[in-house]
């Protein structure tokens, strides 16, 4: 580089700067003929000249992009130098600089992880371009690994915070380096705690081994980490455990395979196709469920002078006029035409933000819950409540399945998982005060519907239905304390 090029770098000066291009029109060619180059735009972010850097960028902005002989971008040197105005400066220009990789793979997320954050670099770096996290070094080594490798627990906060709105939360956490070792297994090693239950928090994989064969509990063991120990160690047995972990990954295993055959194609549709379905299939749900609103021949008009108290009342008003056979033939076929709508709609609504996406399912999942209700309302008798209740069933399992593939929001499925069969989803979820909130607030919904009524049973159910699910946690935090204290 030239002597007088370099100098007007160090020192911030625009005006040298151009003095020396109207002497030289080709003075910053050179540059662009030679792979590996210090450049005046690394020289400018060394210094931590703004003005020069901008000016440089506006004139060359393929400078940015340039590795010096030690492999840095000029990102990479802000960064390291501290330079945290220039490196938000050079993000406003172009915020995919963030994942420019240098030496050993490494961006400048890896670098600021491996110092701290600073000012809340870390923050704004995820900021800008979120999708940076999942970038790998040369070593297959993310910004979580080297977070935890170096004891900074403030990046690893932020990292951890910004995972759990992403839909690739666990295939982050679980990322394997060259040594088979997750961030869990290196937080297990360097024994700390917090980082530990961050980790375990975003469903981080415990029975994960190493090129070694070690879980992060067995790594622990070896370097006797208690800390670590008491995190990891599971209440069950280990064989009990294991058993758990098996029957889970291949669960896991055939439900992403049948997902993936199904949604695949769903994926890689194109923006301006995938409108188009949203549209069509929106009208496919508006279409099914007005005809639960005004069913065919309509429905029983009138009071109900019934005396009869508990059993079903097929002459009630607001029944269905149909006869049981065709109200089933006209209903069920119906119920699967919402049913393959609202899966399909739930699918194209993927690739929007999460946040957004997950108030769009909220929404559907109501919206679903209002549909089945509506037609079991309408149901002439009690045969045809049963078969629209097992068809509701089939609904709730394809649902729960979805939310595995993390294709759906745990509270989209908790909303319609409590309207169409409460009593089995107390069995499968485990949030404690989540799963009492959503329980409490089902329970006073149906206590306030039926509150004028007469009829004590809504009352004696929900009491039932919060009593037991109160038991179930008390039974379970019991269990796990038991083989807490035996495992100690």
């Amino acid at each position: 580089m030239d002597e007088s090029l370099r100098t007007a770098a160090r020192t911030g000066n625009v005006s040298d700067l151009y003095s020396l291009i109207q002497r030289n029109g080709n003075v910053l060619r050179s540059f662009d003929e030679v792979e590996f180059m210090e450049t005046p735009l690394h020289v400018a972010a060394e210094e931590g000249c703004i003005g020069f850097a901008m000016e440089m960028m506006n004139l060359k902005p393929s400078f940015a992009r340039k590795l010096n002989q030690q492999g840095l971008s000029p990102i990479h040197i802000a960064v390291k130098k501290g330079h945290k105005e220039m490196v938000l400066r050079f993000l406003e220009i172009d915020k995919d600089l963030v994942r420019v990789k240098g030496k050993k793979g490494k961006t400048p997320l890896h670098l600021i992880s491996k110092v701290g954050n600073p000012d809340g670099l870390v923050d704004r770096l995820l900021e800008v371009c979120p999708q940076s996290i999942k970038n790998v070094t040369t070593r297959n080594r993310t910004a979580l690994h080297i977070a935890a490798e170096n004891n900074r627990l403030d990046s690893f906060q932020v990292l951890i915070r910004t995972l759990k709105k992403k839909d690739y939360c666990q295939e982050v956490v679980n990322r394997k380096d060259e040594d088979g070792n997750t961030a869990l297994h290196i937080a297990a090693i360097n024994n700390q705690p917090q980082m530990l239950k961050l980790l375990l928090e975003c469903k981080a994989d415990k029975h994960e081994t190493n090129e070694a064969g070690l879980t992060a509990l067995e790594a622990a063991h070896q370097l006797n980490n208690i800390e670590s120990i008491s995190i990891l160690r599971d209440c069950f047995s280990p064989r009990i455990s294991n058993f758990k972990y098996k029957l889970k990954k291949q669960i896991g295993k055939y439900v992403a395979k049948a997902s993936s055959l199904i949604f695949d194609d769903v994926d890689n549709i194109s923006s301006e196709d995938r409108s188009t379905l949203l549209i069509i299939l929106g009208l496919l749900l508006t279409a099914s469920f007005q005809v639960t609103l005004s069913p065919p021949g309509g429905v029983v008009q009138g009071e109900n002078f019934s005396k009869s108290k508990g059993a079903y009342d097929a002459n009630a008003p607001g029944k269905s006029v149909l006869g049981e056979v065709n109200y089933l033939r006209f209903f069920v076929p119906t119920y699967f035409v919402f049913m393959t709508a609202f899966f399909l709609t739930l699918a194209l609504l993927k690739p929007f933000p999460i946040g957004f996406r997950t108030a769009l399912q909220i929404l559907l999942a109501v919206f679903a819950l209002c549909f089945h209700l509506s037609i079991s309302f309408i149901a002439p008798t009690l045969l045809a409540v049963i078969i629209i209740s097992i068809v509701s069933m089939l609904f709730g399992l394809l649902l729960v399945l979805m939310g595995i593939t993390n294709r759906v929001s745990k509270l989209s499925i908790s909303i319609l998982g409590f309207g169409l069969c409460p009593w089995i989803l107390i069995f499968l979820l485990n949030e404690f005060w989540e799963v009492t909130i959503l329980i409490v607030g089902y329970c006073l919904y149906f206590m306030i519907v039926f509150l004028g009524g007469s009829d004590p049973r809504p009352l004696i159910e929900s009491s039932i239905f919060l009593g037991c699910w109160l038991f179930i946690s008390l039974c379970r935090f019991c269990i796990k304390q038991c083989c807490a204290r035996c495992n100690s």
